[in-house]
């Protein structure tokens, strides 16, 4: 990440209309640099450390226009930077050139989401789970036990077991730890904690 946004920084800051303000490390810095400074754009990565993508997003949107960086290998930070639909989305590995025009479009207001990552994100397909389903997945996705899962949620355990097993049937998984794998790599999981 640290070699990412310094190897960003420098290829923006080159380019006579651009001018870098900061170089914040994670989401806290982030917030507090656009408070201060009042930037143009926030180009801002995904995986940004600290606060989840939905909460960066909506704070800093509301003071400038935001790009986000995803990686098309990864089609569920693809789909989580698409449900905060932010002005620009653009691949990590894109050419300079296409990062610069993106910058330079969404500060005029035009919005840029890169047809390769749209791509991806289509890919991956709805989320099939109920919002019962995903929340007892998450609970599960932590450790937790069935018996624990029900009296977290005031259920029974039957009805927990019920929950879980149509969560493996929804996702084609094989168990209760495929079908947190399956529910994790297609972000359901992160966005239904928001």
């Amino acid at each position: 990440m640290h070699i990412l946004r310094l190897g960003l920084s420098a290829c923006l800051d080159d380019e006579p209309d651009i001018q870098v303000v900061a170089d914040p490390r994670d989401a806290d810095a982030l917030a507090a640099a656009v408070a201060e400074l009042r930037p143009a754009v926030a180009v801002i990565d995904v995986d940004l450390p600290g606060t989840d993508a939905t909460t960066r997003f909506h704070g800093v949107a509301s003071e400038c226009a935001v790009v986000m960086l995803a990686d098309q290998a990864d089609p569920g930070g693809v789909r989580q930077a698409l449900a905060v639909d932010p002005l620009g989305l653009i691949s990590r590995q894109a050419p300079t050139e296409r990062l610069t025009r993106c910058v330079r479009h969404v500060a005029t207001g035009r919005r840029v989401i890169d047809p390769e990552l749209a791509q991806t994100a289509r890919a991956v397909g709805e989320n099939p789970l109920t919002p019962r389903e995903l929340e007892v997945l998450g609970i599960a996705a932590n450790g937790a036990t069935t018996a624990e899962i029900a009296d977290m949620l005031s259920l029974s355990v039957k009805t927990v077991q019920n929950h879980l097993s149509s969560a493996i049937t929804r996702t084609g998984a094989r168990n209760r730890i495929d079908a947190i794998r399956i529910a994790s790599e297609h972000a359901w999981l992160s966005t239904s904690r928001q």
